[in-house]
């Protein structure tokens, strides 16, 4: 007969399994009390929060901060979504959705920069922003109504998308190695909140590429922050800017069928020195010019040799040769297609995640 165990062992290890199972338990407890509480527990409910501060970005935009319910508290906002405003002005009921520009990573407080648009300024909106104005009003210690989080697509990490064709239908995994984003104005909130998700992990592979477009060089928000993004991380994030409205001093790329004609026509020596931005208006109406139709830009200011070929500034290259770099200078930088929302691109290239605001496109695209 084999050895018998004696109860006095098997007492002996059943506490010490027991022991072990307490002390990850309480590890594990212990962790979780550790986790800040989060504010927004239901996507359905509404939680009210107190104006806190509300400070000048530039001529326009403010940035306002908003209480959590106590200094140890997170939004709980997962990254790709957003959250609604919601107030009753003027006897209706307006809501409107915004992207913080804080993170979970901030406790106690919620920021949100958003664009004021002034009643009699801009003649398409002569009533001007409802809500925008309505914030502008409050005074400190007013509470607006939050309600979140929202939104049909959340970022996981590691390139890893989950997507919701609409509400209704559950997620759907993707995986993109490229993340092509074009914002305008204060849209480009959520793209600055991918952005910083994806570069503070050193093992995300994701390349993340952004064209903001404005209409003026002063109405750039949250330039700093962009620009000391790609500095830290050159190889990761590629930035470009675009005006509607250059400064004077400044000769762009001219639009349509002439930039065609005249590209084709050249003999591929114009060069293209210096770091500006270049206009981006009117691109899909460009697009009728030029059968290949897709989007060419980068940092370059018309040199004295476009001028010398007759081109005068104006919108949008379409495709051409790759021009000869002056010297010090780089050729034009990266191609993006936008003709039919990158359905003709190669499905042998890496997929691509493109993002128009709050439009995307999940489909591959050239890296």
């Amino acid at each position: 007969m084999g050895l018998q165990p004696s109860p006095v062992l098997l007492a002996s290890l059943g506490v010490g399994l027991l022991t072990l199972l307490g002390v990850a338990l309480g590890a594990y407890l212990v962790r979780r009390s550790r986790r800040p509480p989060v504010t927004l527990l239901d996507p359905n409910e509404k939680y009210q929060l107190r104006l806190l501060d509300k400070t000048t970005v530039n001529h326009n935009t403010k940035r306002f901060r908003f209480a959590l319910p106590t200094a140890h508290h997170v939004l709980g906002l997962p990254v790709g979504k957003h959250v609604y405003l919601s107030a009753r002005i003027d006897g209706s009921l307006v809501i409107r959705p915004y992207t913080p520009v804080t993170s979970d990573e901030d406790q106690g407080y919620v920021d949100l920069v958003i664009k004021v648009y002034l009643k009699g300024v801009h003649p398409k909106f002569p009533e001007g922003g409802k809500m925008s104005q309505y914030l502008d009003s409050l005074k400190i210690g007013d509470v607006v109504e939050f309600r979140g989080p929202s939104g049909l697509l959340t970022y996981a990490g590691k390139g890893k998308f989950n997507i919701q064709p609409n509400k209704k239908a559950p997620p759907e995994a993707r995986v993109a190695r490229n993340l092509g984003m074009i914002a305008g104005g204060t849209g480009i909130t959520p793209m600055l909140q991918l952005i910083r998700a994806i570069l503070k992990d050193p093992e995300d592979p994701t390349q993340c590429f952004l064209l903001f477009a404005n209409q003026t060089e002063k109405d750039i928000i949250l330039r700093e922050d962009l620009e000391e993004l790609q500095a830290r991380h050159p190889g990761r994030f590629k930035l470009w800017f675009t005006l509607d409205h250059p400064p004077e001093d400044e000769v762009l790329i001219m639009e349509g069928s002439k930039m065609c004609s005249r590209s084709k026509a050249s003999d591929g020596s114009l060069g293209l020195c210096d770091s500006r931005a270049y206009s981006f208006n009117q691109h899909l109406e460009n697009y009728s010019h030029c059968p290949e139709a897709s989007v060419q830009f980068s940092h370059s200011v018309v040199s004295n040799s476009l001028l010398s070929h007759g081109l005068k500034h104006a919108r949008l290259p379409c495709p051409s040769p790759t021009p000869t770099a002056c010297s010090n200078s780089r050729p034009w930088s990266r191609l993006f297609s936008l003709e039919k929302t990158l359905k003709d691109q190669d499905y042998n290239k890496p997929p691509c995640l493109c993002i128009f605001n709050r439009l995307i496109t999940y489909q591959p695209c050239d890296k």
